[in-house]
């Protein structure tokens, strides 16, 4: 199940994909930084409600519509958003990777939560 932060960061990216929008535009119009609105679509500094409004606003959208989750996460990945931003097939190549990579580690940390809990099962 994908978070909400990644949920309205992925409804973001795709809004300035649609819109042929950088975030450096969309952080010029919320009078923030580059650095932090970065921060803010990667994960590591959460959305507030203020900025989710502006967000919406700025785009002419509802506040729920960026909160809702899309049919197929896969279509709003944040690392397919950035391929069409890539200029260099080598960059691209490498995204791809780093892409597959983290579809991977993913597998197997709940491979790893899973079979933690059908030890606890036997040890009951």
């Amino acid at each position: 199940m994908i978070g909400m932060n990644a949920t309205i960061s992925n409804n973001i990216l795709m809004l300035l994909k649609q819109n042929e929008k950088k975030q450096n535009d969309l952080a010029e119009a919320l009078g923030i930084s580059k650095q932090v609105m970065s921060n803010m679509l990667s994960g590591s500094r959460m959305i507030n409600a203020i900025e989710l409004h502006q967000i919406a606003d700025y785009f002419c959208v509802s506040m729920e519509s960026l909160m809702k989750s899309p049919a197929d996460v896969k279509s709003v990945n944040a690392v397919h958003a950035l391929m069409s931003e890539v200029k260099t097939e080598s960059a691209r190549k490498s995204l791809e990777i780093a892409d597959e990579m983290a579809d991977m580690l993913l597998f197997y940390a709940r491979v790893r939560t899973n079979a933690e809990e059908l030890d606890r099962a036997w040890e009951a």
